[in-house]
């Protein structure tokens, strides 16, 4: 991958924590309806596009470094998307902010993202900016699902009583 399109994959991913940070800071209507893979889906097409995803000179490293990472990335999403507050409103709509929790798992999470990445070098297992990129595909794909069940599961119920 040259330094040009590693570079275009950090910067697509540091926008991408941003936005969905800033935005998940804020109280916003939840779309029940809304297509919530629709980014992660975007994020894992540019990821797995790249041939060298998986170090081809330590290609049993590689693999672990990747699925460990993809573990932790779907525990943190389901931890991301339980610190969320929901609430209803009078009109029927639900509303998501985060919380300090919220704030925490993003703070563990890229902790745990940078602990994998030197695991990767450790073993000297060459990655590129695409884990990182289909990692937060993963993340916010899980995180989205959870969202979606809590709302489901919380105000569906609370409508048929």
């Amino acid at each position: 991958m040259s330094s040009l399109a590693a570079l275009a994959n950090l910067l697509i991913a540091l926008a991408v924590v941003v936005l969905v940070v800033t935005r998940q800071m804020k109280a916003r209507r939840i779309d029940t309806g809304g297509r919530f893979w629709l980014v992660p889906l975007v994020l894992a097409v540019v990821a797995l596009r790249d041939p060298a995803l998986i170090d081809r000179d330590h290609p049993g490293a590689a693999v672990a470094v990747l699925a460990g990472s993809l573990v932790t990335v779907l525990a943190m999403g389901c931890v991301w998307g339980w610190t969320v507050r929901l609430w209803q409103e009078a009109d029927g709509t639900v509303w998501a902010k985060g919380t300090r929790a919220t704030v925490a798992a993003w703070v563990g999470m890229i902790v745990l993202r940078i602990g994998w990445y030197a695991l990767g070098g450790a073993l000297h297992v060459h990655q590129t900016t695409d884990v990182l990129l289909l990692s937060l595909g993963v993340l916010l794909l899980v995180r989205g699902a959870v969202l979606k069940l809590r709302v489901a599961q919380t105000f569906d119920r609370a409508a048929a009583l």
